[in-house]
């Protein structure tokens, strides 16, 4: 598959993963939740459809069918990566400008971090 219909679909599954991220993260916390948690939470529901959606479609690395273990094994160490800058970027801007600006700033972090999310995907989590 091309590097262009891979950055594609990394950006169209990048961007429900956005969002059902940052749904829950914003429904969490409005529930009362604190922003670490909520955050945390919320990562985990969008990273389970990314990790699927991206390993089947994006970079199309199955055996037989299924995604290896492997594959699980590198992505939960990205994902654990990218979830402590994510959350360490919300609880700042909670604590500097109050749970709205959080609210703000998490998916244009989280964008940011998606971009090397790919990287680490294409070469490292599904190779």
């Amino acid at each position: 598959m091309s590097l262009a219909r891979q950055s594609a679909l990394y950006i169209i599954f990048g961007l429900i993963q956005l969002i059902v991220d940052w749904l829950c993260f914003v429904a969490l916390t409005w529930f009362g939740m604190t922003p670490v948690p909520a955050n945390l939470i919320a990562r985990v529901s969008g990273a389970l459809l990314g990790f699927w959606l991206n390993g089947k479609h994006t970079f199309g690395v199955t055996t037989q069918g299924k995604l290896r273990p492997a594959h699980l094994a590198r992505f939960i160490v990205m994902w654990s990566l990218t979830a402590a800058a994510s959350t360490a970027a919300v609880t700042l801007a909670e604590g500097a400008e109050g749970l709205y600006f959080a609210w703000l700033v998490k998916p244009f972090f989280d964008a940011l971090l998606a971009v090397f999310g790919f990287l680490l995907s294409k070469f490292w989590v599904y190779r």
